[in-house]
């Protein structure tokens, strides 16, 4: 994992996933696509489903062809089309910006929780990376800040309007407590929360109801231990396996031949 790292180089590692419960969570606080996601979220109906289609599009997004992403595209905005009403659509830019940034921000905590500060080069490779492929919905590039700087700003005005109501803590409870989820996904979801609140800032935690303690906060610390020694051991093939399995899906449902999702990275 060393040299300079861009986000190709991270965006299909499976220890992120570590930090999807967090990117959600704080998506959900923004008041806007709090309301939006607690009207019309399939969380509760299907939660692999909604899963497995979060991250085909943003690994067609950084590593699929033209065709791939015009599919996911298409896709994401068939669902996105009924998800509007008083104060937010699904096709507000400013939203998509925020989720955006919350992928962005989740990407990095998680990353450098784990294996370190990001040196400078990785570091402006990785945000100037994910300026570039913000634009694949209704939301222009230009409208990503210029700067690490300009997002730090943009990030803590945006932090500061996040509230936490009693519809996104059910929407979290779904999300967390996947009752109609398969079994080997309920066994996992210990660790998930355990993830999930050790990586949320402290106040959205306690304003999820989240529990914590220090017997928790050792636990956390030791999960990214575990992590940390075991995971970079781990055969890229593996390490890589859920991107290489949902760009393949992606690419069978098109009846496309397969062009190999291991070049691409």
């Amino acid at each position: 994992m060393g040299g300079t790292l861009g986000l190709a180089d991270l965006a299909g590692e499976a220890v992120l996933l570590a930090g999807g419960g967090r990117a959600i969570l704080m998506q959900i606080a923004h008041p806007a696509v709090g309301a939006g996601v607690a009207a019309h979220s399939g969380f509760a109906r299907d939660p692999l489903a909604r899963l497995r289609g979060t991250l085909t599009f943003s690994y067609a997004e950084v590593y699929g062809t033209d065709a791939d992403r015009r599919a996911v595209r298409r896709t994401v905005n068939r669902a996105h089309g009924p998800v509007r009403g008083p104060g937010y659509s699904a096709f507000d830019p400013e939203l998509q910006l925020w989720v955006f940034a919350t992928l962005y921000d989740s990407t990095v905590t998680v990353w450098e929780q784990l294996f370190g500060p990001l040196d400078a080069a990785s570091a402006e490779r990785l945000y100037a990376d994910f300026g570039s492929t913000v634009g694949g919905l209704q939301m222009p590039t230009d409208l990503w800040p210029a700067d690490r700087a300009a997002f730090a700003a943009y990030w803590a005005d945006a932090s500061a309007g996040l509230v936490v109501t009693d519809d996104t803590r059910r929407v979290a409870a779904q999300l967390l407590y996947p009752a109609s989820a398969p079994r080997w996904m309920r066994a996992l979801m210990p660790t998930a929360r355990l993830a999930t609140a050790g990586f949320l800032p402290a106040e959205l935690r306690s304003a999820y109801g989240m529990p914590w303690s220090g017997i928790r906060s050792l636990r956390f610390d030791a999960l990214l231990a575990a992590t940390r020694a075991t995971y970079p051991r781990l055969p890229r093939r593996l390490r890589f396996w859920p991107r290489d399995v949902l760009l393949r899906e992606l690419r069978a449902t098109r009846s496309l031949p397969e062009s190999g999702a291991s070049a691409a990275s």
